[in-house]
């Protein structure tokens, strides 16, 4: 069973930055898409960044350049290094792995907060 185990979450003032992991237990990174989200409360949640086994990136709008996702082989993890952080990117932040192979294998992290002071 896979288990993404997110951490790096926290509160820091706008124009500061923060580095978000994402661990993953019961397979190989290869095998998945990865990506990271976010939800603020009411809405919906939207895409920040996601990254293919290939290395294909995509990230949303808002981002702007600000943020970096990257793959760590060796501790199976994901990062989402975000700089120049605004208030509006207050949120809870989820990792998320898509199986490569087969869609519906959609995995979630429990999220992690991340405020952001002006």
């Amino acid at each position: 069973q896979v288990q993404l185990v997110e951490s790096g979450g926290g509160s820091v003032q706008a124009g500061g930055s923060l580095r978000l992991s994402c661990e993953v237990s019961g397979s190989s990174l290869s095998t998945f898409i990865m990506g990271w989200y976010r939800q603020v409360a009411d809405k919906q949640r939207e895409l920040v960044a996601m990254q293919s086994a290939e290395g294909t990136t995509k990230y949303g709008d808002f981002v702007e350049g600000r943020f970096t996702i990257s793959r760590d082989i060796g501790k199976n993890a994901v990062h989402l290094q975000m700089t120049s952080l605004r208030p509006e990117d207050t949120a809870v932040y989820y990792c998320n792995a898509r199986s490569r192979f087969d869609l519906r294998d959609n995995n979630w992290g429990q999220g992690t907060q991340v405020t952001i002071s002006s």
